[in-house]
């Protein structure tokens, strides 16, 4: 460990000023109007679990807006698109059941972060209710909330992450299929045939 690392709660706060009372008491265990709007605005959010091993992970979700459904004041509905398969986040959750969800909406520089306890279900009555396309989830995630509140602007402020002009341009950052390439290198692939791939499964898995 860094002999200048900080060790204790103590030396952190002495590098920082202490919160304003508006800071501590933004945080209510339940949703309410705002909270219930924002989610109902939302296409995307970010869903942090915990690994067996201690580790955290943190997984994208996104889907048309009003695709986590509220239930009531303390429980949300996630329903599980398809992925890849690894279901990372769904088996953290077998062990732990804590989840951390963070809300974004485009053009919004403020976001909406989410705590709780979540369990897997496959109960036909909440995932019907989140059917596209014909398409039903084989899960979702009922999560129970212990902690809600809407967090400050600055982060998505000072990256601009909205503003088109931050936005890079094609080619900047190389492909998906460039990538698995100088990492896994698939046995007779080429870079054009891994991207085809890729887009293809886009349009067969969406949903």
């Amino acid at each position: 460990m860094d002999k200048k690392s900080i060790k204790n709660i103590m030396q952190l706060r002495a590098k920082y000023k202490n919160p304003d009372e508006m800071s501590l008491k933004k945080s209510i265990p339940k949703l309410e109007k705002h909270f219930k709007h924002f989610i109902n605005l939302s296409p995307f959010l970010v869903l942090s679990t915990v690994r067996d091993d201690g580790f955290c992970d943190a997984s994208p979700r996104g889907d048309a807006p009003g695709f986590v459904r509220v239930l009531d004041d303390s429980n949300l509905f996630l329903p599980d698109r398809p992925g890849n398969n690894r279901l990372d986040s769904l088996t953290n959750i077998l062990n732990n059941p804590g989840v951390g969800l963070l809300f974004m909406i485009p053009g919004l520089d403020e976001t909406l972060r989410v705590n709780g306890n979540a369990h897997i279900v496959s109960d036909t009555t909440l995932l019907e209710k989140s059917i596209v396309n014909k398409k039903i989830p084989k899960s979702g995630l009922k999560i129970n909330i212990n902690e809600c509140y809407i967090h400050c602007g600055k982060a998505l402020k000072r990256s601009k992450i909205w503003k088109n002009e931050t936005h890079i341009k094609k080619g900047i950052y190389p492909s998906i299929g460039q990538i698995i390439v100088d990492q896994i290198a698939p046995s007779g692939m080429s870079v054009e045939e891994v991207d085809d791939f890729a887009e293809e499964q886009y349009k067969k898995t969406l949903y």
